[in-house]
C-alpha cells in the first residue's frame, strides 16, 4: 500500500499547522488489498514531550475513497489528544518533531469506536494493510 501528498514534503507547510490555517492536508493512497472494506487515518506527533500526542483519528471512510482533499472529514472521528473531534495540526512547543500521516486498510466497513485506545485497538484488529508518510515540523 502506497501514501503519498502533494501538500506534504519532508516539511509540514505552515498552512496545515497550528501557525496557520490549521487544517488536514490532501492525502492520496493506492494499491490496498482487495479485500479492503474501509480506511482510517491516523494522525500523530511521537516526539511529543508527553509521549506520542495523537493529532487526527478518522474511520469509517469508504472503500471507494482512495484519497481527501484539503480540510475534508471524510468519516467519523474520534477525540485528539486536544480534547476534539477534528484535525489540529502540527503545533511543537519547541524543536523539530515527526509527524506520521498513515492510512489503515480495514477488513470491515464500519466500526465502532469511543475512544484513542479503542481506535488503536481496532486498527490492530482488522487492518489488512497500512501506508506511512513521515513530514517534521519545527519552531
Amino acid at each position: 500500500m502506497n501514501i503519498e501528498s502533494s501538500d506534504l514534503g519532508e516539511t509540514v507547510p505552515e498552512k496545515f499547522t497550528c501557525d496557520g490555517e490549521d487544517i488536514s492536508p490532501s492525502l492520496n493512497w493506492s494499491e490496498a488489498p482487495e479485500q479492503t472494506k474501509s480506511f482510517a487515518i491516523l494522525v500523530h506527533d511521537p516526539d511529543a514531550p508527553a509521549g506520542d500526542w495523537i493529532h487526527w483519528m478518522i474511520y469509517n471512510i469508504p472503500k471507494e475513497k482512495t484519497s481527501i482533499s484539503q480540510g475534508e472529514v471524510p468519516g467519523e472521528q474520534v477525540n485528539n489528544d486536544f480534547g476534539k473531534k477534528e484535525y489540529r495540526g502540527p503545533c511543537p512547543p519547541s524543536g523539530t518533531h515527526r509527524y506520521f500521516f498513515i492510512v489503515y486498510a480495514l477488513d470491515t466497513e464500519t466500526l465502532e469506536i469511543s475512544d484513542k485506545e479503542d481506535f488503536s485497538k481496532k486498527m490492530q484488529e482488522h487492518s489488512l494493510a497500512k501506508a506511512e508518510l513521515i513530514s517534521e515540523y519545527g519552531r
